[in-house]
């Protein structure tokens, strides 16, 4: 028999993220890294030449957040930044050739996970899962939107 909190959304979402993230990181520990660092890479093998500000926006945190994992993976040897031509000020990054085998074991590791998290479901459900998630994200987004309007519309008010 389900209970309530087995049908609670957001606690279930939670659940599993942790679930995939801990089962991630644990992967890519090999190599001296964690899951969101390997995804870092993954996005500049796709679109060399991104500044922090772009990785930052694909990758939905805050500009800080990626400055500290370029820094983390450039000392691995894995990523170099290099002075925009047009802009001194901005920082592009690219993956180094040391980083091939490293973003060619992430494939094999994500590969392998999306095979364990998706095992037994059906595609139909799945697509109307990931159809699903997707709409959930944009309404999270969007609600987040309306969230810092309804702040920034509210007067000071000292205690």
């Amino acid at each position: 028999m389900s209970t309530a909190i087995e049908k609670d959304i957001l606690i279930l979402l939670s659940d599993v993220a942790r679930h995939i993230r801990t089962h991630a990181d644990r992967r890519a520990r090999g190599h001296g890294m964690t899951w969101t660092q390997l995804m870092i890479l993954r996005r500049l093998e796709r679109r060399p030449g991104m500044s922090q500000n772009e990785l930052s926006a694909i990758a939905e945190v805050a500009p800080i957040t990626v400055a500290r994992l370029v820094n983390r993976i450039e000392a691995l040897g894995l990523l170099k930044r290099y002075a925009d031509p047009k802009d001194r000020r901005v920082w592009r990054l690219r993956t180094t050739p040391a980083a091939a085998a490293t973003l060619r074991d992430s494939k094999r590791y994500q590969a392998e996970l999306d095979e364990l998290i998706v095992k037994g479901m059906d595609s139909t459900a799945l697509d109307a899962m990931i159809s699903s998630l997707h709409k959930m994200k944009a309404n999270v987004n969007s609600g987040r939107r309306l969230v810092k309007a309804s702040f920034r519309e509210r007067p000071n008010v000292k205690a």
